[in-house]
């Protein structure tokens, strides 16, 4: 072999280990919220934001992709270069349910990479203070008597949300209206307007609107410490607990050295006290799940959410 092949080759392997030592990150990360300026995803993007940005040594350009209930923006994830510069906020259980259930939902649940899980919010039925209906007995009775006249709102269509719509119809056997937003901003905005009667709402907006609401029934094992007199699903006899996983995750294929970056900064943060206090105080309930301990997790609630459509009887691509 030629000298001259050779100093080639010694050219080349030195190029590919002066790019896998590439240091990262390299350039500004973007951070894709797939929900409406204002809401939960967005609140805690800022929150992280300056944190990131310290923990990371690079800018964090947090980036709107809303529609499709966060399947544009999910979308937008997983056909974006896999090179750790690109991550978007995920929620569970939509991640799980758009790709089982909607033909055009633009990428699939394994598409994604989950980098960490760090805030769930339980979901509660509200209606307005001044509402004729006091309990949710009062809200089953009219909605009998009245198929589909009360309309009830929820963010996107496939999400958490619209799965507790479902769940609710199911086990009081009525009909009740769904009506999509493309986020909790708007949402919460369209039901203190008196646009639609009822709301399946995440924690927060309860917390942060409870003198103007009332709960009629919330979303877990037991009764939420901001919200002491509302009585769960469960107490009231519906076997539900409706809840929103938030997380962070990037594009299939994203080297795992970058993952494992990214999965420290996150973790990192939740580690903080202050912001763990932050999060309790808006009606959040905070979490710190590693990507391993994620990717377990949606295997789980994969099982179980696919148990909840059979018994509602939803399956296939809608």
């Amino acid at each position: 072999m030629s000298r001259l092949v050779w100093a080639l080759l010694i050219f080349l392997a030195a190029v590919s280990l002066s790019v896998s030592a590439a240091p990262f990150p390299a350039k500004p990360i973007t951070y894709i919220i797939c929900f409406d300026p204002g809401g939960q995803s967005d609140l805690e993007a800022r929150r992280q934001q300056p944190l990131l940005e310290e923990l990371l040594g690079t800018p964090v350009i947090v980036q709107y992709k809303v529609g499709g209930g966060g399947s544009l923006g999910w979308a937008e994830l997983a056909s974006s270069p896999p090179d750790g510069h690109t991550i978007a906020g995920i929620n569970i259980p939509h991640i799980i349910l758009q790709p089982l259930l909607r033909g055009d939902a633009g990428y699939s649940t394994d598409s994604i990479i989950p980098v960490a899980l760090f805030q769930a919010t339980p979901i509660g039925l509200a209606v307005p203070k001044d509402s004729p209906w006091q309990t949710l007995d009062d809200f089953i009775a009219y909605a009998k008597a009245n198929p589909g006249a009360i309309t009830v709102g929820g963010s996107g269509t496939y999400s958490g949300h619209h799965l507790a719509h479902l769940q609710l119809e199911k086990l009081t056997n009525t009909q009740l209206s769904y009506v999509p937003f493309t986020g909790a901003a708007p949402q919460v905005a369209a039901f203190l307007g008196g646009h639609i009667a009822a709301m399946l709402a995440n924690s927060n907006d309860l917390v942060l609107h409870r003198d103007k609401l009332r709960v009629l029934a919330f979303g877990a094992r037991e009764r939420f410490s901001l919200l002491p007199d509302a009585p769960t699903f469960l107490e009231l006899g519906l076997d539900m607990i409706p809840s929103i996983d938030r997380g962070v995750g990037v594009p299939k294929g994203t080297p795992p050295e970058q993952v494992a970056i990214l999965e420290r900064a996150f973790l990192a943060i939740m580690e903080r006290p202050e912001i763990q206090e932050a999060m309790i105080s808006q009606g959040f309930v905070p979490l710190r799940m590693s990507r391993e301990e994620c990717e377990d997790y949606i295997q789980q609630m994969t099982v179980e959410y696919g148990a909840i459509l059979q018994e509602l009887n939803i399956t296939g691509a809608q």
